[in-house]
């Protein structure tokens, strides 16, 4: 996410951190480089200009140039500028009024709607709200039974009405519907054009005349860039938007849209889709963003995706088999499948301070390792995961073959995993510094 825009900011910044005193034109050379990386990133051109204004404004006051450290107080104020130009702070949906609350989600066909739908639904499940959802798309062939499959995969209750009928009824009786049964919120997934239209705008219009949504939400591919934003402008012109859901921001090396809709708009981004699957939808929260941006991590985001998928009662049991020195091969299986569940590991780590720099020097997580280690447990007997000191050279050749790895690689597990286990001994018995400074093997 935003790995070019991050590691052409970092290269400037670099250039400024090494001066020991700044001046307005050693200033002036860094936010040129600032300047190019923002529009080479796709940022639109006017925020990129007022952007650079404001920072260099801030940034030869006297504050900065009589610092001990002018570089880093450069860095906070573009820190603290790129979180103002996102919108300041997360903004969450608007689920006022009486129930239940209307949902609309607008955009271009192949923006990722219909995804985008079961995910909001799975996102304010999780939320304790209840759900249901509505395709009013009646030209794109099976678009009613693709948000039906979506609504099977993530249980939530989906209006079956005909594809032949007209999108306003559809999306009516789909309301009385989720009122009968008492529901939250109705999902409305409205159909798209691969262009704007009069038709297509008038129908939306005429959607919303009828229901009165409580949100109007624009899903935008974050990967368009500029064109995501010219196509929010003339979307919030014809139908006063809420928000912005911006989707595939995980594979957007660039980050123009995110940096420049709310600037261009007025309207912010409320939540943003990092990964194909049907829970890869997160709140946007613009400081996270900005740090993420500046090569700083996003720790918070972190620690929630951990809360979220790691049970409680299985942590504690982990704790109690890591003090009785009881961790077992088939505890640490356990592990890596909820880190996966998680994301990637790639994922996982740019949220760590720092990874960027690794990164750079060629030093890149190998997703493939740790399928390897699983395939390698996997292949255990279950006497031989809760005991690894059974595992003999017959018993590794016979590992090996079945997972289609090498008896290296077994090896290198069971080593590890020894190493791994002298360490948690230590911890268990309350050598927490010893543990910290020694790291883990994996």
């Amino acid at each position: 996410m935003f790995d070019s825009l991050t590691e052409k900011l970092e290269g400037a910044f670099k250039k400024l951190r090494s001066r020991g005193r700044l001046t307005p034109e050693n200033i002036q050379s860094g936010l040129r480089e600032v300047r190019m990386a923002l529009l080479e990133a796709d940022v639109h051109y006017k925020v990129t200009k007022d952007f650079i204004k404001s920072v260099q404004e801030r940034a030869v006051g006297s504050e900065v140039l009589k610092s001990l450290t002018p570089g880093q107080q450069v860095i906070k104020i573009v820190h603290e500028e790129l979180i103002a130009l996102m919108g300041g702070q997360s903004q969450e949906l608007n689920l006022q009024g009486p129930r239940p609350h209307v949902l609309m989600l607008v955009g271009l066909q192949g923006s990722g709607k219909t995804t985008t739908a079961g995910k909001l639904a799975l996102h304010l499940t999780r939320k304790g709200r209840s759900c249901y959802m509505v395709s009013t798309d009646v030209y794109r062939p099976a678009a009613i039974q693709q948000l039906e499959k979506v609504g099977q995969q993530i249980q939530v209750e989906t209006f079956s009405g005909e594809s032949t009928g007209h999108p306003v009824d559809m999306a009516r009786t789909a309301v009385r519907a989720a009122t009968q049964k008492n529901l939250d919120v109705v999902i409305v997934d409205t159909a798209g054009r691969l262009h704007i239209d009069q038709e297509l705008m008038q129908e939306l219009k005429d959607i919303k005349d009828r229901l009165n949504p409580c949100e109007i939400l624009l899903v935008a591919d974050a990967m368009t860039g500029q064109d995501a934003v010219n196509v929010a402008r003339e979307f919030d012109e014809a139908l006063d938007l809420g928000g912005v859901i911006l989707t595939k921001l995980d594979g957007d090396a660039r980050g123009g849209a995110a940096l420049s809709i709310k600037s261009v708009t007025g309207k912010p981004i409320k939540l943003v889709g990092v990964g194909e699957k049907l829970d890869a939808l997160e709140m946007f929260h613009p400081d996270r963003m900005a740090s993420r941006i500046l090569g700083m991590g996003d720790v918070l985001t972190l620690v929630e995706k951990a809360q979220a998928t790691i049970d409680e009662e299985q942590a504690q049991e982990l704790e109690r088999k890591i003090r009785k020195d009881a961790f077992t091969l088939e505890d640490f299986l356990n592990q890596l499948k909820q880190i996966k569940k998680m994301g990637s590991m790639e994922q996982l780590l740019s949220m760590v301070p720092g990874f960027g720099k690794l990164k750079q020097k060629g030093l890149q997580p190998d997703e493939k390792e740790l399928t390897r280690i699983e395939a390698i447990i996997n292949s255990m007997t279950k006497a031989e995961r809760n005991n690894h000191q059974i595992i003999n050279a017959g018993r590794r050749r016979r590992i090996a073959s079945g997972s289609g790895t090498t008896i290296q690689d077994v090896n290198s597990l069971v080593k590890n995993f020894t190493q791994m286990k002298k360490m948690l001994r230590q911890f268990g018995k309350g050598g927490k510094k010893k543990l910290l400074r020694g790291g883990l093997p994996f």
